[in-house]
């Protein structure tokens, strides 16, 4: 008669944790913080996969870790904003409101399933100033975290967010605001220990635009970013969308939406993949 494996449940929770942090370790880190104008969402990505992404009218979504993974969840928060805010009113849908759903949904497949997901997600809410803005953390085994106006994702995050917490300023501009972010993401991972350069080529930048009424996500690239790492000025929120090749269009006269970050999902790209990038 063959003896059955047996591990006690601690040992197994320590070993899926430390193969999730693993595997969220060998991806490029994200950075997320609030500024003057908003919150400013940047991840290091040399692909046309999208790390960052529009939630919802108010919501950002950010995340590191198996691209395929936390593309399913971003696609189920879209769906989740979307049927809430038809059922009741669009300003029933809050960042809260999908953090608790994100803690629940990985905390499930963390417990009751062979592989935990590798992923580390935040999901970011805009306010009328940056005191009222949100920042949460949500890790592979569920656990939430409300962070105090900027946080790191990754293998390096600890390294990163020193940075950050040294010069972090929520009176800051958008270029001041992401000068410190590349500062950040280029503070590690470089030869013995030296910072790397980070241009535009390697960056994705995207920002939740407070002075925007509605929908306020918005892409920064191309010569746009170019500018912001060189120290230039933001372009009017009613000039930069169009520029910058923004996913989503400018407000009704009421200034309410009528369409839902679902209806004009862009990312084209597969359910499958195995990108830690």
């Amino acid at each position: 008669m063959a003896m059955q494996f047996y591990a006690s449940p601690e040992q197994v929770q320590r070993d899926r944790s430390e193969y999730a942090r693993k595997g969220i370790a060998r991806g490029r880190s994200a950075v997320v913080l609030t500024y003057e104008g908003g919150i400013l969402l940047v991840a290091e990505n040399l692909t046309s996969l999208r790390k960052i992404s529009e939630l919802y009218d108010r919501i950002g979504f950010a995340a590191v870790g198996r691209y395929n993974e936390f593309e399913s969840l971003r696609r189920a928060g879209v769906r989740m904003a979307d049927i809430n805010g038809l059922q009741f009113d669009r300003r029933d849908v809050t960042g809260r409101a999908l953090a608790n759903a994100y803690t629940q949904t990985l905390g499930a497949i963390f417990s009751e399933t062979q592989k935990p997901y590798e992923v580390e997600i935040c999901v970011a809410q805009v306010g009328s100033s940056p005191e009222t803005d949100e920042l949460y953390r949500i890790t592979y085994d569920g656990s939430v975290m409300d962070e105090p106006g900027f946080m790191a994702m990754g293998g390096s995050a600890e390294a990163i967010s020193t940075v950050l917490k040294e010069r972090h300023d929520v009176t800051a501009d958008l270029p001041t605001a992401l000068a410190l972010a590349v500062k950040g993401l280029g503070s590690v991972g470089g030869e013995n220990g030296a910072e790397r350069e980070l241009d535009a080529s390697r960056l994705e930048v995207a920002v939740l635009d407070r002075r925007r009424k509605g929908r306020t996500f918005r892409r920064i690239s191309g010569a746009a970013l170019e500018s912001l790492l060189a120290g230039g000025k933001d372009q009017p929120a009613d000039e930069s969308a169009t520029a910058q090749g923004d996913s989503a269009p400018p407000a009704p006269a009421e200034e309410k939406p009528t369409v839902s970050a679902a209806s004009v999902d862009t990312e084209g790209v597969p359910e499958e993949g195995d990108d830690k990038s």
